[in-house]
């Protein structure tokens, strides 16, 4: 079988499934496991080169709705009758559902897996239990304007599961543009910078204590940065994010839980 994801949270379900030996080509942006980084590369998640893509002769497609703009990607796949497959999870639950999706659609036993991913999720919920504080956090997808996940996204449900919750999580939507002023009334224990589609290195917590009224709150000095890739891609990579933000807000409940088997691995 032939497949092409043009999404990174696809390619990495599809290698949580061992499937990444069935890829011929990949988004710009797909940059884990390792051995996908010799496949052809297609362009960038939001402008695939689809007569590139259908000159691979791809038996299914592994599509994306969890950017704005990725529809015209699938406008392009229906046009040319390509097989394929869409996903847009925006909960671990239906990350999970994805799992058994393409796993049926690529005719491989995803059962295994989606049993370790929901044993996991539940380890993390039964570690969280013992919290006797429940943190507010912040987190911050892009500065300038502000993007910020709302309650229905999941790192409101990952805030929620390690003892914490998404100071935005009383707004009902995945994605919310707000500002610093809203920000600083809400006041949260802890800010948590992923902005997407910037490297680590260059996030600069010293340019957030600089915004007016910052100064003043709980979290001036509980800034941290957080991988993109474990925080912001719908796939059972949020389970390592998640146990890494155990780890930083409830250290005595997490210090000694090890990533599970099933990503461990995938990184070696």
């Amino acid at each position: 079988m032939r497949i092409i994801s043009i999404c990174p949270s696809n390619t990495e379900l599809l290698a949580f499934l061992d499937a990444e030996h069935l890829l011929v080509g990949v988004d710009d942006y797909s940059d884990w496991p390792k051995p996908i980084d010799s496949l052809p590369r297609l362009g960038p998640d939001l402008a695939i080169r689809m007569d590139e893509l259908q000159a691979l002769k791809p038996d299914l497609v592994l599509a994306s709705l969890s950017v704005p703009g990725m529809e015209k990607n699938i406008e392009e796949l229906k046009k040319r009758k390509i097989p394929h497959l869409i996903l847009n999870p925006q909960s671990l639950a239906e990350i999970g559902s994805d799992l058994l999706a393409v796993g049926e659609a690529c005719g491989i036993d995803a059962l295994p897996v989606y049993n370790a991913y929901q044993q996991v999720i539940e380890e993390i919920k039964k570690r969280s239990a013992a919290a006797e504080t429940r943190p507010s956090l912040y987190w911050e997808w892009w500065p300038k304007p502000v993007f910020t996940p709302g309650n229905i996204n999941w790192l409101s449900e990952i805030s929620e599961i390690t003892g914490a919750r998404n100071t935005f999580s009383d707004i009902e939507s995945a994605n919310i543009q707000t500002d610093w002023a809203d920000v600083e009334k809400r006041d949260p224990d802890y800010i948590l910078l992923a902005w997407v589609g910037i490297m680590t290195s260059k996030v600069k917590p010293e340019l957030v204590r600089k915004r007016p009224g910052w100064e003043n709150m709980k979290a001036y000095e509980e800034i941290h940065i957080m991988e993109e890739e474990l925080y912001c891609r719908p796939s059972p990579r949020l389970i390592e994010g998640a146990i890494r933000l155990g780890k930083l807000i409830h250290p005595l409940l997490f210090e000694d839980m090890e990533l599970p088997q099933f990503i461990k691995k995938k990184q070696l």
